[in-house]
């Protein structure tokens, strides 16, 4: 699957039924509980980094991808908008474009 497909799974869930969707469960908790995710997906995916573990840090990868595309979506930020950062981005040094910020 690819980041757009999930990313428009994830819009797709918006409104749904809460008890039917972990999508919708997740968004109808607001923002905040969908940021609060995606930070515990995110330190369990560096735990998986430093113990070595290739499997578990694949998977793990994965539940942050999703969570941070929910969290995205709970905050109505789409990953195209996403993506056309990373474009402008394009081209300048990682550490350029950190002092210009």
């Amino acid at each position: 699957m690819s980041l757009e497909k999930l990313a428009a799974s994830i819009a797709s869930r918006k409104g749904a039924d809460p008890e039917t969707s972990w999508t919708a469960k997740l968004l109808s908790k607001g923002p905040e509980k969908c940021a609060e995710k995606f930070g515990e997906e995110a330190v369990e995916a560096i735990i998986e980094a430093v113990k070595g573990d290739r499997a578990r840090l694949t998977a793990e990868a994965a539940d942050v991808l999703y969570h941070l595309l929910v969290m995205l979506a709970a905050r109505d930020v789409t990953l195209d908008e996403v993506l056309a950062e990373l474009d402008r981005r394009e081209g300048t040094s990682g550490i350029a474009e950190k002092a210009q910020r």
